[in-house]
């Protein structure tokens, strides 16, 4: 989307694109400033870095700014460019995806045609807002564009992002969805998430509405955020701690089709602990060799969220 919008208020000239996948690690708090080595350099749908070499800034986790100084920063940043004209800084954590933020703002400020993106933003603002029918289309992932969702978290590295980036600029993305390469790249991944469901199911463990799922006796790459939700759709909110080769990760979140009513802010209790997230969704980082001390999180969070 932000490659759209900067075609169209460049008149689509000769500008070249490199694209940075950009995750949050243990200790991570803002994008390494070497990746910053554009003319123009964005950063979109990411934790907010208080250097002069950004140019454009979209974002809408309420948990961007780390501290009181990089959100002062934004502030002036922010104030600079309207002032002169040449508004290019945007932060609102009222919207669910940085997606519909950039287009949202590309049409009204900049006059971008929305139509040939609809799909997309659609699509993005339901999987990142986690505004699925049901509990159980997210878990089965049977439609084209949520295997595609899969292989980019996934595998979206620099090289995938530098190859997708301009077909979906020129495809439509049921077409990128469906393509041979998509397919293939998600069949793994596949599997390793219906193993995930499983093992889920064994060790989901019930705290009045809170479900607390333990799976970091294991190295797992593919772990889905929406398994208890299935399982346990009575349940408010889930706690999952699961472990990769590079960290721990315990993921927080509300369950969008509970009865129950959300009583938590879980941004501000992942950014407690040096994560960050949404009211409705979040997550820390550890270490990967810390694992009782995220067991020890994950079930303090967990009694938390219960009580």
């Amino acid at each position: 989307m932000f490659t759209r919008l900067y075609r169209h208020l460049s008149g689509g000239g000769a500008a070249t694109f490199t694209y940075h996948g950009a995750g949050y690690g243990p200790g991570q708090n803002g994008v390494d400033p070497k990746v910053l080595s554009g003319n123009v350099n964005a950063i979109l749908d990411f934790r907010f870095s208080a250097l002069p070499s950004i140019s454009w800034y979209f974002d809408h986790h309420v948990s961007a700014f780390v501290t009181p100084e990089d959100r002062a920063y934004y502030e002036r940043r922010a104030a600079e460019g309207e002032a002169n004209g040449e508004p290019r800084f945007f932060h609102d954590g009222k919207y669910t995806s940085a997606t519909k933020l950039i287009a949202d703002v590309g049409r009204a400020r900049f006059g971008l045609d929305g139509a040939p993106s609809e799909e997309l933003v659609r699509w993005a603002d339901m999987i990142d807002s986690a505004a699925f029918p049901s509990a159980a289309m997210a878990v089965e992932r049977k439609e084209p564009e949520l295997r595609l969702m899969t292989v980019v978290e996934h595998l979206g590295d620099d090289g995938f992002l530098g190859r997708m980036v301009p077909r979906l600029l020129e495809q439509p993305l049921s077409e990128v969805a469906r393509a041979p390469e998509i397919t293939q790249a998600y069949e793994p991944l596949g599997r390793a998430h219906e193993e995930f469901v499983k093992l889920v199911e064994q060790r989901a463990r019930s705290m009045g509405d809170v479900v607390l799922v333990d799976v970091s006796d294991q190295v797992i790459e593919v772990a889905g955020k929406f398994v208890t939700y299935a399982l346990y759709p009575e349940s408010a909110y889930s706690v999952l701690l699961s472990r990769s080769k590079s960290k721990c990760k315990i993921s927080i979140g509300y369950n969008p089709w509970s009865p129950v009513a959300r009583r938590h802010n879980i941004a501000a209790i992942c950014e407690r602990h040096g994560g960050g997230g949404h009211p409705v969704v979040g997550a820390i980082s550890l270490p990967a060799d810390r694992v009782e001390e995220a067991r020890a999180l994950a079930r303090s969070i967990a009694e938390e969220l219960a009580a």
